[in-house]
């Protein structure tokens, strides 16, 4: 029999382990608030604490002070859609099909759920204030979110942990709009990009941006007043960074640093000192983060689910993954212009490639050309005051890779793809690139209209169609670009076998590369007039463009101007040729002008495009003539209008 002093002995054994085990219990539920500070727009170079001396930014340099600074966080896309389609994701929108901007596709929404859908789950309840935007058909943006107000927390269940988004549209490039000569920020006090003409229009742009990003600073402070002044500070974890780069002409929408490199803030309470990634607040951290990592992290930080199909690694707290070698990003179309380009950044360089080098980089865009710096820069450029550097943006791209070393060259002004002794840095990010592009099935290889045509032939979603090698045979696309884009005439026998192959990717590619041969190419008129009637408009498109290249521009130019008049499913393809054509394209000004947008993909931009050109070429829109339906509609209320009232 025990004595009274052994059954006190095992009772505070028992209750020390039962207060052990409820504690351990306590500790696991006890899962940080999320609140993620999102600003619009701005690179690293528009903060203080990022090392601008001109910037006016205390609260966000003051979060950096109390918290850790991210040095090398980059957004995978350099515009707004496809990089929150991202985000909501955790996939890359390049491996959906989802990356041209304002597109919308579908996804296949059963099996890829977004990642509020996993907080939800885990219990928490979750906010997004002002913005969604992702780019995605099939699903309402707002439907996974409890709430949309700013300070949406005060409005949660009692007890719930919140994850609530806060964004800021203070320094969205519509805020470097507008008149620019009345500044709070002095144009003498900016620093000028090396690819920016030092003239009064773009001081005066960059101090008016600069105004924009004080505001949208202030507007930060309020949220964080308000988390302090709530008495939740202590209990919730602070994210801040900006959705892309940006915003003066040549950033946004642009793989170079300031169109990817983004700042990142993260401040975590003492209470939660177990997830800090540095020693001490106020820190930096070298580590590459993507934006595509920042869902997963989220997710494994809050101890929700964290699934399979996400892309990226977690880069904060207990179950963070090995960091990255390199960053991936990526370019399609943005609005009504084309372009496609991949990135990959390291610690110290960044590596690009372009997969239509015959798209200009300074394209005429619609919004882009709103704002007075753009316009300037052009007007300067157009007067002949530009020098060999500052004139780079207007001219066609002269080379296919890109080389930048970002710490001698932050502005991203002297490739050095073409020297010799930089060929061990690019051979290892080429193959990585490669390698990336093969492992997240890379949807942009083909030209937006094609591959939408054939997903749509099979009654597939883009994201099911490239994860089928007999549709999207991805290495052999890969394989005929690498080709093409060499721009060797040593490979225009391959080419040409290119121009008669079964799929009308490889047909693609091949054209393409006698695009990129020139006169070189010329050998291969009798395959290129073949592909006149190709089944694939782009490919007859860009077969077309060779063939006026080459001297036969008004069998060229027929081509084109059927395919307008016929209402091709490529038209905006079709359009921006005719732009690129320069002076030989003058002469399908009638065939633009009579152009009626509503086909093809994305036909509101084709609408865009064509008023540009009719301005271009000097036209003056034909009549619109009434739809019928809306014509017999009209006539229908006429007829009940004039009725007599019965008695």
């Amino acid at each position: 029999m025990k004595t009274p002093s052994t059954l006190q002995s095992l009772v505070a054994l028992v209750l020390v382990g039962l207060t052990t085990l409820l504690s351990t219990a306590s500790a696991k539920t006890d899962t940080p608030n999320i609140v993620w500070i999102t600003s619009e727009d701005n690179s690293i170079h528009w903060l203080g604490s990022y090392g601008n001396p001109h910037a006016d930014t205390p609260n966000l340099d003051q979060l950096a002070a109390e918290g850790f600074r991210y040095t090398n966080c980059f957004a995978n896309a350099p515009v707004c859609a496809p990089s929150r389609c991202t985000w909501i994701t955790g996939i890359n929108a390049l491996s959906m099909g989802t990356h041209p901007m304002r597109s919308r596709y579908e996804i296949p929404h059963d099996r890829i759920k977004y990642y509020p859908d996993y907080l939800k789950e885990a219990g928490y309840f979750v906010s997004n204030h002002t913005k969604t935007d992702y780019n995605i058909g099939g699903r309402e943006d707002k439907e996974p979110w409890d709430s949309k107000e700013r300070f949406a927390w005060k409005d949660r269940p009692e007890g719930k942990p919140f994850f609530c988004v806060v964004n800021h549209t203070q320094s969205h490039e519509s805020k470097a709009f507008g008149d620019v000569t009345n500044t709070t920020h002095s144009p003498d006090n900016v620093k000028l990009a090396a690819y920016h003409p030092d003239i009064e229009p773009m001081r005066q742009n960059y101090a008016h941006y600069h105004d924009a990003v004080k505001t949208m600073d202030t507007a930060i402070g309020e949220v964080l007043a308000e988390l302090e002044k709530d008495g939740l500070a202590e209990d919730t974890i602070v994210v801040y960074n900006s959705d892309h780069g940006g915003v003066l002409p040549r950033s946004k929408r642009f793989l170079f640093e300031s169109g990817i490199h983004c700042p990142l803030i993260v401040r975590i309470p003492e209470k939660y000192k177990h997830l800090w990634p540095a020693d001490q607040p106020g820190e930096t951290v070298d580590r590459i983060v993507s934006f595509v990592d920042m869902p997963k992290t989220w997710l494994s930080l809050t101890g929700a689910e964290v699934p399979e199909i996400m892309q990226g690694r977690i880069f904060l707290g207990e179950d963070t993954e090995p960091g990255q070698e390199y960053h991936f990003a990526f370019r399609g179309r943005m609005d009504e212009r084309y372009d496609n380009v991949r990135a990959v950044r390291g610690p110290r360089f960044l590596y690009i490639r372009n997969y239509m080098p015959f798209a200009p980089w300074g394209q005429h865009l619609n919004y882009l050309w709103k704002m007075v710096a753009t316009q300037a820069w052009e007007e300067h450029y157009k007067a002949g005051k530009t020098d060999a550097v500052t004139s780079r943006f207007f001219e066609p791209k002269p080379y296919t890779e890109e080389l930048y070393d970002t710490q001698s060259d932050p502005d991203n002004v002297n490739n050095l793809a073409g020297n010799a002794e930089y060929q061990a840095i690019i051979e290892p990010m080429r193959a990585a690139l490669r390698d990336w592009q093969v492992e997240i099935y890379d949807a942009g290889i083909l030209p937006e209209a094609e591959r939408v045509r054939r997903a749509e032939e099979k009654g597939v979603t883009l994201f099911d169609y490239v994860r089928n090698p007999e549709w999207y045979p991805l290495e052999t696309y890969l394989d005929a670009a690498d080709v093409a884009l060499a721009k060797d005439p040593a490979n225009l026998k391959t080419l040409v076998e290119f121009l008669d192959d079964d799929d009308s990717g490889v047909r693609y590619w091949g054209a393409v590369g006698c695009l990129l041969l020139g006169d070189d190419a010329k050998k291969a008129k009798k395959a290129l007039n073949a592909r006149l009637k190709d089944d694939s408009h782009d490919t007859r498109i860009i077969a077309a463009w060779t063939l006026i290249n080459l001297g036969e521009k008004d069998k060229g130019r027929a081509v084109l101007a059927d395919l307008l008049d016929n209402k091709t499913y490529a038209s905006l393809a079709a359009l921006n040729v005719i732009d690129w054509l320069g002076e030989d394209g003058e002469p399908l000004a009638e065939a633009v002008n009579n152009f009626e947008p509503g086909a093809g993909v994305q036909p509101g931009f084709s609408g865009n495009l064509q008023t540009y050109l009719r301005e271009k070429f000097g036209l003056t829109p034909p009549p619109n003539p009434q739809p019928q339906a809306e014509a017999k509609a009209n006539k229908k209320a006429k007829r009940q209008a004039n009725k007599k009232p019965k008695e």
